[in-house]
Parts: structure tokens; sequence; C-alpha cells
């Protein structure tokens, strides 16, 4: 079973770990700055491509933004994918840019 976890320095930097038991799977990289999270890349290892591991991460991701009142800017092609797919399911966190 894939397990996700938060490791974050102390300026806030950090990612999202995929793991299954002692081996990591994927991370997501991230970075959080007063209100904002933003995710810049998600990666996930060849052999678990297909299993659901980036969806867990993004899941995990999103879970927490909403528990700590963050909104995502999602520079990251994949997370910026899945809100453009699922707007409904991400608009209560979704930090679109803002033009000027």
């Amino acid at each position: 079973m894939v397990e996700v976890e938060l490791k974050l320095d102390e300026k806030g930097r950090g990612a999202f770990y995929a793991k299954e038991g002692n081996e990591r799977l994927g991370e997501m990289q991230i970075a959080i700055s007063g209100t904002d999270l933003t995710v810049f890349h998600t990666e996930v290892l060849e052999k678990a491509e297909g299993k659901g591991v980036a969806t867990k991460m993004l899941e995990t991701m999103i879970t927490y933004a909403r528990s700590h009142h963050l909104m995502v800017i999602p520079l990251c092609p994949y997370v910026n994918a899945q809100f453009k797919r699922h707007p409904e399911n991400y608009q209560d966190v979704w930090k679109k840019k803002v033009s000027g």
C-alpha cells in the first residue's frame, strides 16, 4: 500500500513523498510561503506509473492545503492539468494567476 508523507525544511520547502515499504515511488516538490503552496514538479518511478501514485500525492497535497488554509499555485504540469480537467474539485484551493 502506498503511503504519502510530507517533509519540509525550515524555509517551507520540501516534498510529498510516496513510498511503499521502504521504497520511494514518487515525489511532489513544493514550497510554502505565507498562505501559498506552490507545486513545482511531480515525478513517479517508471515502474509505478499508472498505479495511482501521482493521484495519491495530489489528494494528500490538496487535503494538506485545505486543512492549513493554503492556496495552491500549480506550476507543475501534472497538477495544473488535473486542476484544469476537474476545476470543480479544486476551485476552493486553486490560486489562479492574477494579471497585472
